[in-house]
């Protein structure tokens, strides 16, 4: 099928072309009108199989990460204090949801610290603040929960 406008990525795919030959990069896949897409092994597989890409995800960070799975103990711990609690759906779903937040921000970070770490194993100033900036947004991400935390202590006290 063909389509009637050529999509930006067309448009701008001779000069993402002359750009790889510029930087001494091999354009061989690229002139032979390989994308990047297409070389993939990971696009386009059945759900079953990416979900198994996103589990191996998780243990790789259970792994890897003395963070990570402090944040899933503390997890466990808030939900179970929940449930004890007997909270509102709206509570539930407030504490799910930034707990979630959390925990994404920990596998970004952990993500991100292993690919800096492949491409520069040595210690460069440039890697470093890459390192700090993803931390720090865990920290953010945690400071959130905390202080969804407090608000969740306060309403539960006033009860």
């Amino acid at each position: 099928m063909k389509r009637k406008r050529p999509l930006l990525v067309d448009a701008l795919w001779p000069r993402t072309l002359a750009l790889h030959r510029a930087k001494g990069c091999n354009p061989a896949p690229l002139a032979a009108g390989h994308r990047p897409a297409q070389m993939n092994d990971h696009k386009n597989q059945p759900f079953i199989r990416r979900l198994r890409f996103a589990l191996t995800g998780l243990l790789i960070a259970w792994r890897s990460e003395r963070s990570f799975r402090f944040q899933l103990f503390a997890l466990t711990v808030v939900v179970l204090g929940c449930a004890f609690v007997g909270l509102e759906p709206a509570w539930w779903a407030i504490v799910l949801l930034t707990s979630a937040l959390v925990i994404s921000a920990e596998l970004f970070n952990t993500a991100l610290e292993h690919l800096a770490d492949h491409l520069h194993p040595e210690i460069h100033p440039q890697i470093r603040i890459v390192k700090d900036c993803a931390a720090a947004a865990v920290l953010m991400a945690s400071c959130a929960a905390i202080a969804v935390g407090v608000a969740l202590i306060l309403h539960v006290m006033s009860r």
